[in-house]
Formats: C-alpha cells, sequence, structure tokens
C-alpha cells in the first residue's frame, strides 16, 4: 500500500488528510477513548500524531479478502 502520510512529519487532529482518513475530530476523541485509534503524544490538552503511526495503524486496517 501507498503510505497515507509521511512519515517524518507529525500531524494535528485538525489536519484535513487526518479529518479524511479518521474522522471528525469528535470521531478521533471517541476512538481514543475506545483505544482503537493510532499511537498519539498528548502534550498538555494537544494531540499529535505522527505520520509513521498513522501509516501503521491505515494499514492494521486493512482486510484481505480471499478469492477462491
Amino acid at each position: 500500500m501507498d503510505k497515507l502520510f509521511e512519515d517524518g512529519r507529525n500531524y494535528l487532529p485538525d489536519d484535513p488528510e487526518v479529518i479524511e482518513v479518521m474522522g471528525s475530530r469528535t470521531k478521533q476523541a471517541q476512538m481514543r477513548h475506545h483505544k482503537t485509534s493510532p499511537s498519539y503524544y498528548r502534550l498538555g490538552r494537544k494531540i499529535i500524531y505522527r505520520g509513521v503511526d498513522l501509516n501503521a495503524w491505515a494499514e492494521a486496517q486493512r482486510i484481505e479478502v480471499l478469492v477462491a
């Protein structure tokens, strides 16, 4: 799979790329609460996602369909 995010970049929950893949900030907060979100840093009240973690999370969401 092509990488959706730049590995060396940090992303905020309101970045357009993050919203497009993960949904609204409210949805992201629900995912963090239910522990289904990508890994993140919490600096005070600020959430920061690393690109490499977002790519790993996206790859883990992959569903393989086997065709007989």
